[in-house]
């Protein structure tokens, strides 16, 4: 079995970077792996289309090239996509859409053994990391089940009411707020109330610190870190694979598609 890199630096108390990929090729994967500055790498499968063969291949390629793996998951599905991930190697889930710590027990339950002293239901299924077969002793197993680091998005205006319960729910080891969610179940656009964001967001980071549950933040550059490393964060997740790339097509190609239109008006 694999060392999960994200429950090591949890259990260490150190400090975890992370990028966001959509793309299911683990050429990327590698190429993010060759630069050696992410401690893992986030798959949102949330957004991005995939099936149940990309998963292993992705777990391979983090694996080979020294990386962790969180997959983002559709609230919907989760249980069912949780596990196959989890058979194919990830080492954290992320989920999304919970508004509360009832349905947040239910999702850890998912995940976690069933085992006497547990409340999991997950059970011993073949997969790659046990070996095709009953390779691995089931006490191997259990442990590793309890080593997968779960994390929460904290997006819904109910879940932020909650967000002490929720952090006391045993099983959360990180959570993460999410902007455009929030003001979604809000009914706000979110440039016109970014400071009632901004508190909401402190809520969260404040709740779960309190609790010894990590919070992780999204930042477009390292100059964002400076503020919530300020608040105590120590896991970020910097930059994502397709806005990027748009960032890209949208300034130099839109740059470069006025040079061209130039030349076709002569």
């Amino acid at each position: 079995m694999k060392e999960n890199k994200l429950r090591y630096h949890l259990d260490h108390d150190l400090p975890l970077l992370s990028t966001r990929l959509w793309s299911t090729q683990p050429f990327f994967w590698e190429a993010v792996g060759a630069t050696g500055n992410f401690d893992y790498v986030e798959f949102v499968a949330e957004y991005a289309p995939y099936d149940f063969t990309d998963l292993p291949n992705m777990a391979r390629a983090a694996e080979l090239n020294h990386m962790g793996t969180m997959i983002k998951l559709d609230y919907q599905n989760r249980g069912f996509v949780a596990q196959k991930a989890v058979q194919a190697g990830f080492q954290s889930i992320l989920f999304v859409d919970h508004v509360s710590a009832e349905q947040v027990r239910e999702s850890v339950s998912l995940v976690k053994p069933k085992t006497e002293g547990s409340e999991g239901v997950f059970g011993y299924p073949n997969g790659r990391y046990i070996g095709g077969q009953s390779h691995i002793p089931v006490l191997d197993h259990i442990r590793r089940l309890n080593e997968i680091v779960l994390c929460f998005m904290i997006e819904k205006a109910e879940a932020v009411e909650q967000i002490d319960e929720i952090c006391a729910v045993p099983g959360v080891d990180m959570i993460q707020f999410g902007p455009n969610d929030y003001c979604m179940s809000k009914g706000w656009n979110r440039a016109e109330h970014a400071e009632e964001v901004k508190e909401a967001e402190r809520k969260c980071i404040q709740a779960a610190l309190r609790h010894g549950v990590r919070p992780r933040c999204e930042i477009v550059s390292p100059e964002d870190a400076a503020y919530y490393i300020e608040l105590g964060v120590k896991d970020f997740s910097l930059g994502d694979q397709l806005a990027k790339m748009k960032a890209f097509w949208n300034g130099e190609g839109k740059e470069m598609r006025a040079v061209v239109d130039q030349m076709k008006r002569g």
